[in-house]
């Protein structure tokens, strides 16, 4: 008899566990739905206020492998915005998105020691995914012309991305 019953109970159990687990994989998948369609409200909106494409390049780096694109887009408000999209680079203590006036930057070069002028956009948010930083009102496009992933402490450049009108 208390056999019957402790087999009986573990029945119970194994069968509430699977009628549990349908209901939690529903959660899990509704929170995954949830983050890509707010990531892509996020990408929508920008397309929704009708920005337009200004500059576009492609990221390359020899000492650290760098990918991706960086676009500059011109919001209907007048406001630029560098977008980084498919971007992906190494880890590093003290990272920096910088606008540099120079066509472009090689790679094993320090090119702000020589007094290369350069925007700071901000620390760089993450070494992989897309990712958006505004360029200050007043900045000069056509002096301007390429984006580097640029770590402060080691005076080294990740990657560039020189860019061309679109």
């Amino acid at each position: 008899m208390v056999r019957t019953i402790k087999a009986g109970l573990a029945l119970t159990a194994l069968a509430g566990a699977f009628l549990l687990q349908p209901s939690l994989y529903a959660q899990d998948s509704m929170k995954q739905d949830e983050m890509k369609h707010d990531q892509m409200q996020d990408d929508k909106a920008m397309h929704d206020v009708k920005a337009k494409t200004l500059e576009t390049g492609k990221f390359h780096g020899k000492v650290h492998a760098t990918s991706g694109r960086a676009t500059v887009y011109q919001e209907a408000d007048g406001k630029l915005i560098l977008r980084l999209t498919n971007f992906k680079t190494s880890n590093g203590p003290d990272v920096h998105v910088i606008l540099v006036a120079t066509k472009d930057a090689t790679d094993d070069a320090n090119f702000l020691k020589d007094n290369t002028e350069k925007v700071e956009l901000g620390k760089l948010k993450g070494n992989e995914g897309d990712q958006n930083y505004e360029i200050p009102a007043g900045t000069d496009l056509t002096k301007f012309r390429a984006v580097s992933i640029y770590c402060e402490r080691f005076n080294a450049n990740f990657g560039t991305a020189p860019l061309e009108k679109f």
